[in-house]
């Protein structure tokens, strides 16, 4: 008997029954690469090889081709950092969070937003990296080792030390979460596969079987990652954010920072979400499964999110004026009318104005208007972390030090690395790895689709 709700609007549309689940995901693992996505992909290499030439000079030269100076001493790779950690919040918000309350909509959505979560955080690794000057000496100076391999040990205090804790420990259980998701599906391509495509699958799969019994134990150990995820998810961007509010910087020494910065990462996170999924359903046909519900429902998250970073702009500016401290109140006035005027502006217009328009219901379920609304947050989100730091650095305590910060050509370049890095990775994962989570989907086919065949 099939069991709709006459309430809700189904969350899987066509009339699917389980095999066209499996032939629709399927399809594109199988097939030849479409034309889309090999454009796709050689635009996204493209970039990676031309944000190369600039990795390689920052290696070569150091971090001098870099635009900072002696007052701006962080500017555009911590800028990408957190930007890019940001994005990686959504995917195991969407994974962990959701499935523990138990919410059906996540199950077309999780396996997309979990790679993209991984890939983001690699990406924002590149910064911090890069900007040890050393890297190859990375792990000498991020990780605790025996003295018997030097005199010094890290130093415990610092936020910039428990960042590495926290999103080597967010990277590790994402990913293993990741993975353990795609091993029925991986079985389930195995099983359709001859040759060694087979091989490959069946390694993947790990010998997966589909028993009674060992789905028990996938959904025991899927529940237990769910929830050593989630405080994570809390944790990273918390800590990522005492970066800036343990210091004395005007601007950013401020209990704010992390209920803002966890509250401005689901924000940009979703709307990276949305921009990567609305490009997913068109390049390989997956609209029955990434249906206006999914995408609607990821907007009121943005309406959401997106006024909670809205009312902790107005209350920086309300602490900064009720503090009665001179640095501070001059730090927001600067913000909004000092030289970097346009960046904080754009901030505000992106972030806080922009959203709103998805209390329209035409707007809120056009996917044009949704496109274009996830991109101007993706950029917004970008700016809020531009003028949190530079704008807070360039004018310190001495009038003296004042300074400026342009980007080189080597900073647009490394940025433009981790773009191509990420949509590279993107891709191949979305052509040989099934994009959408088949099991889940048809757990929920029954009861949330528009037609089931007996």
């Amino acid at each position: 008997m099939q069991v709709t709700s006459s309430v809700r609007e189904p969350l899987v549309t066509g009339g699917k029954t389980y095999k066209d689940v499996t032939h629709d995901v399927a399809r594109q693992v199988e097939g030849k690469p479409t034309v889309g996505w090999m454009l796709g992909l050689a635009v996204a290499i493209g970039t990676l090889l031309l944000g190369s030439i600039a990795v390689g000079a920052t290696v070569w030269e150091g971090i001098g081709m870099w635009g900072l100076n002696k007052t701006v001493g962080w500017a555009w790779d911590i800028t990408n950092f957190v930007w890019w950690v940001g994005i990686g919040h959504a995917g195991t918000l969407i994974s962990a969070v959701l499935l523990l309350f138990r919410q059906k909509w996540r199950t077309s959505i999780n396996r997309a937003a979990e790679a993209m979560t991984i890939f983001a955080v690699i990406c924002a690794a590149m910064f911090p990296v890069l900007h040890m000057g050393r890297p190859w000496l990375g792990a000498y100076w991020a990780l605790p080792l025996p003295n018997v391999f030097g005199s010094l040990w890290v130093n415990f205090n610092s936020p910039l030390l428990w960042d590495v804790f926290a999103i080597s420990t967010y990277f590790s259980v994402s990913l293993v979460f990741w993975y353990i998701g795609l091993i029925p599906d991986f079985a389930t391509i195995r099983d359709r596969a001859t040759g060694l495509r087979k091989t490959i699958y069946g390694a993947l799969s790990f010998g997966w079987t589909g028993a009674a019994k060992t789905w028990m134990h996938y959904e025991a150990v899927s529940l237990i990652l769910a929830g050593l995820a989630t405080p994570l998810v809390l944790s990273v961007h918390t800590i990522v954010s005492f970066d800036f509010a343990t210091s004395v910087i005007p601007g950013w020494h401020t209990t704010i920072f992390p209920p803002y910065f966890v509250a401005g990462a689901i924000f940009s996170g979703f709307a990276m979400v949305l921009t990567l999924m609305i490009i997913t359903r068109k390049l390989f046909k997956l609209e029955d499964y990434i249906t206006m519900v999914h995408i609607e429902l990821m907007n009121i998250v943005i309406i959401i999110t997106g006024s909670i970073v809205g009312i902790a702009y107005i209350t920086e500016f309300f602490i900064a004026w009720y503090s009665g401290v001179e640095a501070e109140q001059y730090a927001f006035i600067n913000r909004a009318f000092g030289p970097y005027w346009w960046a904080y502006w754009s901030m505000m217009t992106c972030n806080v104005i922009s959203p709103q328009l998805f209390w329209f219901k035409k707007i809120r379920t056009s996917i044009v208007f949704t496109f274009l609304l996830s991109l101007v947050v993706n950029i917004g989100m970008w700016f809020e972390r531009f003028v949190i730091i530079v704008t807070s650095l360039h004018r310190d305590f001495l009038p003296s030090s004042w300074a400026m910060f342009y980007p080189t050509w080597a900073d647009v370049g490394v940025y433009l690395f981790t773009f191509g890095l990420f949509f590279t990775l993107f891709l191949l994962f979305a052509k040989f790895f099934p994009v959408i989570n088949m099991a889940e989907v048809k757990s929920v086919l029954k009861s949330s689709s528009e037609k089931v065949n007996k």
